[in-house]
């Protein structure tokens, strides 16, 4: 066996590289909702296909070739695949064995829910012109905006303890909002 030169070592490292931009294309383009890039990190991981920093690689050369769309909210990346990254998909599909297709449908039908629940909540903050806080909360379930509710506070602090409280009581906080107005 023959140790790979410069020019081989470094087509395989590529090739390698290719393989994960496709799984990831591959994941987003399955669903109808953005994942997250540490929705699709856990998936990649738990399986050992890369290592984080490979991944995190393959997933910023992806945005920044216009095939994958980036959107980030307090702290999370939503990701989203482009015209360009479905074509892309479409013709180097093959390349992605037979094995981890069935293994990314099943996790994302396993997982649909958890994965829907997790991009339907969102809360965000900033600061407004008036110097206050905003803290924007919405829940969007298949295409329907069921909650969007906008509250100013004082603080930053307070802004970022309502977005979270958001993301732990959303269905009590939505449950209490329908009982007392309906």
């Amino acid at each position: 066996m023959s140790i790979p030169d410069g020019k081989e070592r470094d087509k395989v490292l590529q090739d390698t590289l290719t393989l994960y931009k496709l799984i990831v294309l591959y994941m987003v383009n399955r669903v109808d909702f953005p994942l997250t890039a540490a929705q699709i990190s856990d998936f990649v991981l738990e399986r050992e296909y890369t290592n984080f920093l490979t991944l995190q690689q393959a997933i910023g050369e992806l945005t920044e070739a216009g095939m994958l769309k980036s959107r980030t909210i307090r702290n999370r990346t939503q990701l989203t695949v482009t015209e360009e990254g479905r074509d892309t998909l479409h013709y180097f599909k093959n390349r992605i064995s037979e094995a981890i297709r069935q293994d990314i449908d099943s996790y994302l039908t396993a997982n649909d829910f958890a994965l829907r629940s997790e991009m339907a909540i969102q809360g965000e903050y900033y600061k407004s012109t008036s110097g206050e806080y905003e803290a924007h909360l919405s829940a969007v379930e298949r295409d329907i905006r069921l909650v969007d509710l906008t509250l100013s506070v004082p603080t930053e602090e307070l802004a970022a303890a309502i977005c979270d409280n958001w993301q732990k009581k959303n269905m009590e906080i939505y449950q209490y909002l329908t009982k007392e107005l309906f």
